[in-house]
């Protein structure tokens, strides 16, 4: 069904007004194909509040009907079925609420689009919006209350991808220990490798100093994204641009805050880095509130404490961002009062804050016993995320409206969703040789260019 508007009362083409039961038939397929992208997002009343506030009845039919990979514009008006003066319009809208991404080809001198996930994506990208006539503190609410439902969604199978991986404090890896220490594991070379730059509000913490609970005296901005994404969240004024010194700048900052680097999980090209707090962060809170330790992905690195130099004086209990740390008895019958701090290693993420806090120089960063393998880019990303919650489907036939994509969809989802299948292409023995299959087919397809990104 194409909708229309007229006089801002919502028709079909028929010209019969839209009841509350066709609305909320439309809500609902626009909630199933988000679900249907790289982050599970089940179907309640919380999330239908959601999208009923984001998303107006036309952008919802757009969104919903829109193909689920990264598309140009007469495709999707193809799809879809609306013209390209009208849909282009109606995308631009999307886009600037952030519930539509859109990046350049370089290549094709156009646009390519793709519905923004929950994460990252909805929710970043609607919490990070200024101005002064927008719903902030309900959309907060509504995502505060909403959130619990994600971690079970996405984390309760043993997952091994997610959005996010750690970069540790760079001071904090001694060169001369001869740790290897990759680039993409460097914030330095993250900005030096970036050629456009733009920083905005911490979507996380102003969710919850909207919702009242941010406990701590982090500054409200310094989310940092890099190349495209900066390019994407500066043309639609959800960031501002700033200069290479400007971001060294804002990273210096969140180290005397005390705040952990956590890039988006890819080694090419990482396209956003969060600055992370304790109290707020929705990543973090996985781990800390509902014990998903794989709800962030760690460093390959660990944080261990010498006990010959600890005072016990408790500084990195403090500002452990997961919990990591407890303070032990020394059982030194001249000091009784005398401990020493301990890290649990199955729970610290290789953030290098509590070396960087250490009064006493008493915390070193070891390697852990085996390195975190990330994927390389976000085409490798999206592929392994949505393989491990069952999405995969959408990603290679990703017209909603053809029948015969829909044929496959159902059949190769129940294929890919047998426990052996999973567990064989995310094994290290076939998910390189998967991995290269699956671009072959982007690049045959025409489009290779997204399997660099």
């Amino acid at each position: 069904m194409h909708l229309i508007f007229y006089k801002s009362t919502f028709f079909n083409e028929k010209g019969a007004i839209m009841n509350d039961i066709s609305r909320g038939s439309l809500y609902q397929r626009l909630g199933k194909k988000i679900d249907s992208l790289t982050v599970r997002t089940p179907w309640n009343e919380r999330f239908h509040e959601i999208v009923r506030e984001l998303y107006s009845p036309e952008e919802a039919d757009v969104v919903a009907g829109m193909p689920f990979t990264l598309s140009p514009l007469d495709r999707i008006s193809r799809v879809a079925g609306i013209g390209e003066t009208r849909l282009q319009s109606i995308l631009e809208g999307l886009c600037n609420k952030g519930l539509v991404m859109d990046f350049w080809n370089e290549k094709e001198a156009r646009y390519y689009y793709m519905p923004s996930p929950l994460a990252v994506g909805i929710f970043e990208f609607t919490m990070m919006r200024t101005g002064k006539e927008l719903n902030k503190s309900q959309w907060a609410k509504m995502f505060h209350d909403y959130f619990e439902t994600v971690y079970p969604a996405n984390f309760s199978h043993d997952e091994k991808i997610s959005i996010l991986r750690v970069i540790p404090v760079e001071e904090s890896i001694n060169p001369e220990e001869h740790i290897e220490f990759y680039n993409y594991e460097k914030v330095s070379s993250i900005i030096d490798s970036s050629e456009k730059y733009a920083i905005g509000l911490c979507s996380c913490r102003n969710e919850k100093h909207l919702v009242g609970e941010k406990k701590c005296e982090s500054p409200l901005d310094g989310c940092s994204m890099f190349g495209i994404a900066a390019d994407y969240m500066i043309r639609h004024n959800l960031a501002r641009e700033v200069s290479k010194s400007e971001m060294q700048e804002n990273f210096a900052r969140s180290r005397e805050h005390g705040l952990v680097f956590c890039a988006y999980n890819t080694q090419k090209k990482p396209m956003a880095v969060c600055h992370c707090c304790k109290c707020c962060c929705n990543y973090l809170a996985g781990m800390n509130k509902f014990g998903f330790v794989n709800s962030i992905i760690t460093s390959s690195f660990l944080s261990a404490v010498d006990i010959s130099l600890c005072k016990g004086c408790g500084k990195c209990l403090e500002v452990c961002p997961v919990n990591a740390v407890s303070l032990f008895s020394a059982n030194d019958h001249e000091h009784p009062k005398k401990r020493f701090a301990r890290i649990d290693p199955n729970l610290c993420i290789g953030c290098g804050v509590c070396f960087s806090k250490c009064p006493h120089q008493s915390i070193a960063m070891a390697k852990r016993d085996q390195r975190v393998i990330h994927p390389e880019t976000l085409f490798e990303t999206t592929i392994l995320a949505t393989l491990e919650r069952g999405t995969l489907q959408n990603q290679i036939f990703d017209n909603p409206r053809s029948l015969t994509h829909e044929f496959m969809r159902t059949f190769m989802g129940a294929f890919l969703r047998l426990p052996p299948v999973k567990k064989a292409l995310m094994s290290d023995a076939l998910r390189s040789s998967f991995l290269s299959f699956m671009k072959a087919g982007a690049t045959m397809q025409g489009k290779g260019w997204i399997t660099e990104l």
